[in-house]
């Protein structure tokens, strides 16, 4: 599946590794795609809430409550394998890890469970140029 498929038919995002500090790229890409009419659900442990979203320990606890469409993942590349096992099991249909994050097998495995599997992308830029090329409706 192409980024403009994956982009166009998920329109709910957990993302791993919101922070709640305005400055961090996390937020400010997550505040971003959330103004683009996504629905964020934010994914970490030290948070209650974050950009007006109760904020999850986990996809799973996640999951529980909404219906999870991608996950977007701001971890340290030897982080991800756990998350793609967990995407997979709560049916996400993608896996989604920003620019500077790849995990090879990880990214194999989650293909191989049916996921779409984006690495090393920021899904901001990807999606605003999307847009400007006129691929991507608001």
């Amino acid at each position: 599946m192409s980024t403009r498929t994956l982009l166009q038919h998920s329109r709910t995002i957990a993302v791993v590794g919101l922070s709640p500090d305005e400055a961090r790229d996390s937020h400010r890409i997550s505040r971003y795609m959330q103004a683009q009419g996504y629905r964020i659900i934010p994914i970490n442990p030290r948070a209650t809430q974050i950009l007006g979203e109760t904020a999850y320990p986990d996809l799973t606890a996640a999951a529980a409550q909404h219906r999870i469409d991608l996950v977007n993942c701001f971890r340290r590349s030897e982080d991800i394998p756990p998350i793609a096992h967990e995407a997979a099991a709560i049916g996400a249909r993608g896996l989604w890890l920003q620019l500077g994050i790849e995990h090879d097998q990880a990214a194999h495995w989650a293909r191989s469970q049916g996921l779409d599997v984006v690495q090393n992308c920021c899904i901001k830029v990807e999606h605003a140029r999307l847009q400007a090329q006129g691929l991507l409706s608001k």
